[in-house]
């Protein structure tokens, strides 16, 4: 077999090979966002009622709890960044990552030390390249998250932001996430956590929305002591919840986008081939033609 022929049907047979694999991607990929999709729809409704309880107790109680109070002349701010913890997704973790970098930027205009913190891979593997401190990272479950690893970010979080600048906390936390808006849409954004906003993203109660009227006991600073970590958790499990949909829907448009580039491929190697193998047989043909005319004229000649 020639060397062209044969180079042709190699490529073609690993072209398919790499066609299956991310036709299968693809499925899995397809399989897993409607858990996601549902996990993070069922997230809401405790989101909002948590919201509503923290927005009444925080309106009612004329409590100044640490965790929503303004620190002045704030020094220093944490950026919890979430990306995934696999590639394969197309831009997701480019974006998110680029959102993030626009926050630095914006926070270090404001003359703020900028704290990193990682969940994911991808980000971890961006900062660990530009040789960057990083204060705690997180990784293994970006397409899956559990409220155990919210809870456990939400206690690293919450602990920094009470720590005394001085002694390396932060006096404000922010959040940069891809948020999943439907199956074509997904964006990178950005919310502050701490000091609370309890006003704010999909989670906040509606305008015209009549908060519930709360009696404390014991005290309405020990009823914010304990629902402000779960409304922090509350929050970055929320978020994780949409990356984690985000991811999933940008990885099946990714290997669905690379199946077809397949598919276009091998077509062109199927014509390259079949066009090689035309060639081969013409050619074949015409060296039997010419040989047999040079036998019968040497024929002719002898007689």
């Amino acid at each position: 077999m020639p060397a062209n022929l044969r180079e042709l049907r190699d490529r073609k047979a690993s072209v398919s090979t790499i066609k299956k694999l991310t036709r299968a991607m693809e499925l899995i990929a397809a399989s897993r966002i409607v858990k996601a999709q549902q996990r993070a729809q069922a997230a809401g409704p405790y989101a909002r009622e948590l919201t509503r309880a923290v927005s009444a107790v925080a309106t009612f109680s004329n409590v100044d709890h640490p965790l929503t109070t303004e620190k002045p002349d704030p020094k220093r701010a944490a950026v919890l960044l979430i990306t995934s913890d696999r590639g394969q997704a197309g831009a997701y973790s480019a974006n998110v990552i680029r959102e993030g970098e626009r926050l630095n930027q914006l926070l270090r205009e404001d003359s703020k030390e900028v704290v990193p913190y990682l969940s994911g891979r991808k980000g971890i593997a961006y900062y660990t390249f530009r040789q960057r401190e990083v204060a705690q990272s997180w990784s293994g479950d970006s397409d899956a998250p559990s409220f155990a690893r919210a809870r456990e970010m939400a206690d690293a979080l919450i602990e920094a932001f009470l720590t005394p600048t001085e002694e390396g906390g932060v006096d404000e936390i922010h959040i940069v996430f891809t948020r999943f808006v439907s199956m074509l849409t997904q964006r990178a954004d950005v919310i502050r956590l701490l000091p609370l906003e309890v006003v704010e993203g999909e989670e906040a109660p509606a305008a015209d929305d009549v908060l519930p009227l709360y009696e404390f006991e014991p005290s309405a600073e020990e009823v914010l002591d304990g629902l402000l970590p779960k409304y922090v958790a509350s929050r970055i499990h929320y978020c994780m919840l949409q990356a984690a949909a985000s991811e999933l829907a940008n990885r099946q448009r990714a290997m669905k986008s690379a199946t077809d580039n397949a598919q276009d491929l091998i077509e062109k190697l199927t014509r390259d081939l079949n066009q090689a193998r035309q060639a081969q047989i013409t050619q074949e043909i015409s060296e039997i033609v010419g040989g047999a005319s040079a036998l019968a004229d040497a024929n002719a000649g002898s007689e």
